[in-house]
Formats: structure tokens, C-alpha cells, sequence
């Protein structure tokens, strides 16, 4: 049967790694699509974009009701759903039921509040789209659903976990990540799925879990690996330097730029930019950021715009979807991250891996040290799996380098343990003092809900704040502050 839809640069990239029998059942089958949508612009907008790639759109509905009549009647490949729809149900309920016949689905969505991106993701979907929609990341959304729900089938036929990771097999590019628990395996397998895909890459985790690590493996197993992999630590550029840090800057453009300075987007040209600690991105950078992503373009400060041609990888400690719902990370940015989220488990979730990483680190360091490397004794290495880890794989490093450092034979029997036992293992610190921005974003929105968000007139906002409408406007598009809809639309 003739081919129904046009693949994507992306696509071409997924199916170099299809088999020939995967490969015939990507092209022998008819691709149909129910687009699940009740604004008219945006259903239409979206059913041109499908139809010009050479998807089947089988129909659009405007209800939960509609569209399982239609589910029915067409048997469609994917439904993109809306999350508000008109009528009884909700998309996340029309996702509910798709989850349980096992069809693929995305959600179009660009709601920011937690408990309906939760109850979202509950579901399970393929992915989020954010509208606007733009051909691009529609395209490549569905390129990674389609190949997610291949794997999401063969995945369902195993007997179980300790099959799944004897059944995987990693390329070399991965051999360094020690591990063999079924959990961590699976993220590596998946990171191995992506890695020859052009799509952006969230990679989620506590510190010290191994995010720089595997973002580097991702980028070795793609098309990019013999060009620039560059690696940004958001966290520890100062504010005032941040931007001529990652888009660069002309000579002259501001008093200490004594030279033309290319940027890290620029020096990764061709390759791939690791933005670590993303959650710490400035809101006034985020937009920037989001341009890179949607136009491949930069603006050096002081300079004029330039094209680039760069694959973003980005990684946090952060709960992102609580920094969303919080107003600190732009929701659309969020979206555009999260096309293929990676959730690397903390140590404590595998324990089994200890011993492992622990002769691991006994070779590296013992060696180091010209000496016989050390073992450890039966108790000793109870102690190591014991322990909670709040530090992960970089906290059992600096253990064993200082024990072996610290060892007079070749036996460790004693150990010294980090001294601090009680850190969280959380990313996020509930006790830490809230920035001015934040202060003041927090009371703009609790006078806008204290007025019912009447920003003008008498009793509005604007007054009991004592500013200008047009000041305190600003204020709350700069700071991202959006009213939450909670309800269906009706």
C-alpha cells in the first residue's frame, strides 16, 4: 500500500533504526489521525498541517461522545486531544479510556495548573503540544509517538522487568553507565531510542543521578556526535552575564565588551548544547531560549539575529511542573522540553547497583593511588547499601576516593561515612527564602484573586496596588502570571 504521510528529517532518523519488519509495518499501514478539538481556528490550523505532511485525518470532533463514536466507526492510528472540551468529559477522561484500549494519544494544551498536568499525565499520553501549533514540533511529536507506542507494544509482551533488561541492548556509547537494575536500564534504553532523533531532551533527576553522563551517551549515539558537545551549567552563571554567555555578544555592545565574544549556542553550531540546571533560566531568557528551540535562531547582545543549527539537551533537579504552576518557568518553554522527558531514579531506588559502581570507584581510585585495589569487607559494603544516599552516584564517589585515600592495607573493614545524614533528598528546599521576584509576583496574585482579577476601575488591582494599569500590566505579563482556569470550558 502507497505511503500516506511525508516523514519528517526526524523521521528519517527513527527509521534508520527500524528493523526491515518494523520498517514494513511503518509503511504498509495507513496512517489516520482524529484531531479531538473544539475551537474551529485551532482544529483547522492543525488539520492543515496534518493534511500538507500527508497524514489521513479521519475526522474532528468536538466532544468526549463525538469522538468515540468516531474511535468506532474509523479506528484511527493516534488522537490528539484536547484537555477542555465542550459538552460532558474532559480530554484527560477521553485519555483515560484510550490509555486503557491501548491507542496513542497527545494531549494540545498550554494549561499551567498542577493538579490538571498531574491528573494529564496519569494517563499516560505520548506527549503535550502547545498551542500555537507549529508544523515542525507537530511533526516531530508525532514522529516520537508513533516510534514510543511501537516500543510501548513490544514492552507490554514481556514477562516481566528481569526480562525487559535481558533483553536490552545498549551500544558502547552507554557501557560507562554502571547498572544493571531494571529501572535504570529502562531510561538508558530509552535514552538509546532517542539519541539518533533531532528532538529536544529533558532529562529529570536529583544531583548526582547522572545527567551530564547520559546526555553525553545521547549525544554520541546521534548524528551529531562528531561535532561540538557543549555544556552550560545555568546555575552557576551570574544573571548579569548570562546571556552573552549562552547567545554572545558584539564588541562594544556593553561597557566590559572589549571583544566580539561568540556565545555557546554559536560555538555548538552543528552539534549539541547541554543546558544543566534549566530550571534556573532567568523568565526574561526563558522567551530567548524559546526562540532558539521554535527558529534555530540566536540574537547576540548588540548583534543582529543568526541562524544556528544546534540539538538542545536540558536537565534539572527542579519539579518543573510545580515551577510552571508557580510562574517561574514558562509553560510553552516547558512543553517544548518536555517532548522526550528522561526520569533518572535516585540510588536509593537502586540499591541493587552499589556494589557495582562500588568496584567501580574501589579500580579508579585505587589505581590512582599506585596500590593493590582495595576490597571491602562484607560489612563494610552493607553499610554502603544502608545508606540513604541523598548525594546519589556523586556522594558514593567522594566516599570511596576518601576511603581509599584513607585505607592502610588492602582490605577496607571501617568505613567513613558523610557526615551529614539528614540532607533531603528532594530537589526542592521547602525552608529556602523566597526571592524579591518571587515576593512580588505572590502578592500581585493574591491582590488579583482578592479583587476577583479586576485589574482597572474602582477596587481593582491597580488601585489597591497604588500603580498605573499599564505599570501593573506589564508587571504581571513580565512576571507570567496567568489566571488559572480550573473549570471545563462550557
Amino acid at each position: 500500500m502507497k505511503i500516506l504521510f511525508c516523514p519528517t528529517e526526524a523521521s528519517f532518523q527513527i527509521i534508520a533504526n527500524f528493523s526491515r519488519r518494523e520498517l514494513t509495518y511503518r509503511y504498509s499501514l495507513k496512517v489516520k489521525i482524529l484531531i479531538v478539538e473544539d475551537q474551529f481556528i485551532e482544529a483547522k490550523s492543525l488539520n492543515l498541517i496534518l493534511t500538507n505532511a500527508g497524514y489521513s485525518v479521519c475526522s474532528i470532533a468536538r466532544s468526549v461522545s463525538a469522538a468515540l463514536t468516531i474511535i468506532e466507526k474509523e479506528k484511527p492510528d493516534l488522537v490528539l486531544v484536547d484537555i477542555f472540551l465542550q459538552g460532558e468529559g474532559t480530554g484527560i477522561d477521553l485519555g483515560k479510556i484510550l490509555h486503557e484500549r491501548n491507542m496513542a494519544f497527545v494531549y494540545l494544551s498550554a494549561n499551567s495548573n498542577r493538579k490538571i498536568l498531574e491528573a494529564a499525565k496519569s494517563t499516560e499520553p505520548y506527549g503535550f503540544m502547545v498551542k500555537p501549533f507549529r508544523a515542525k514540533d507537530v511533526l516531530i511529536m508525532l514522529d516520537v509517538a508513533f516510534y514510543l507506542h511501537q516500543h510501548r507494544l513490544k514492552e507490554r509482551r514481556s514477562l516481566s522487568a528481569e526480562e525487559k533488561v535481558l533483553s536490552v541492548e545498549l551500544p558502547k556509547e552507554f557501557q560507562h553507565l554502571i547498572g544493571r537494575s531494571a529501572n535504570f536500564v529502562s531510561v538508558l534504553d530509552q535514552a538509546r531510542m532517542v539519541g539518533p532523533l533531532d528532538t529536544s531532551v529533558l532529562i529529570l533527576g536529583e544531583s548526582g543521578t547522572g545527567k551530564e553522563l547520559v546526555a553525553h551517551s545521547i549525544h554520541k549515539v546521534s548524528p551529531r556526535r562528531d561535532k561540538p558537545f557543549i555544556v552550560v551549567n545555568c546555575g552557576t552563571l551570574p544573571a548579569s552575564l548570562i546571556e552573552s554567555e549562552l547567545f554572545g555578544h558584539e564588541k562594544g555592545s556593553f561597557t566590559s565588551a572589549a571583544v566580539k565574544r561568540e556565545g555557546k549556542f554559536e560555538l555548538a553550531d552543528g552539534g549539541t548544547v547541554f543546558l544543566d540546571e534549566i530550571g534556573e533560566l532567568p523568565l526574561e531568557l526563558q522567551v530567548k531560549f524559546l526562540r532558539v528551540l521554535q527558529e534555530k535562531e540566536i540574537e547576540p547582545v548588540g548583534g543582529r539575529p543568526k541562524k544556528i543549527n544546534v540539538r538542545v539537551l536540558a536537565a534539572t533537579n527542579k519539579d518543573l511542573e510545580e515551577e510552571v504552576a508557580a510562574g517561574r518557568f514558562r509553560i510553552d518553554l516547558y512543553y517544548r522540553l518536555n517532548v522526550f522527558p528522561l526520569l533518572l531514579p535516585p540510588l536509593r531506588d537502586r540499591k541493587a547497583d552499589i556494589p557495582l559502581l562500588v568496584d567501580h570507584f574501589l579500580k579508579k581510585y585505587g589505581t590512582r593511588e599506585g596500590q593493590l585495589t582495595p576490597v571491602l569487607s562484607q560489612e563494610a559494603m552493607e553499610k554502603l547499601v544502608g545508606y540513604h544516599w541523598p548525594g546519589n552516584i556523586r556522594e558514593l564517589e567522594n566516599t570511596i576516593q576518601r576511603n581509599v585515600v584513607l585505607a592502610k592495607g588492602a582490605l577496607i573493614e571501617s568505613l567513613e561515612m558523610p557526615a551529614s545524614k539528614k540532607i533531603a533528598v528532594s530537589g526542592n528546599n521547602e525552608n529556602r527564602f523566597k526571592t524579591m521576584i518571587e515576593m512580588e509576583r505572590d502578592h500581585i496574585l493574591a491582590v488579583l484573586e482578592s479583587c476577583n482579577w479586576k485589574i482597572s476601575g474602582k477596587g481593582g488591582a491597580a488601585e489597591i496596588l497604588d500603580v498605573n494599569v499599564n505599570t501593573l500590566n506589564s508587571r504581571i505579563k513580565k512576571l507570567g502570571i496567568e489566571k488559572e482556569i480550573i473549570a471545563r470550558k462550557g
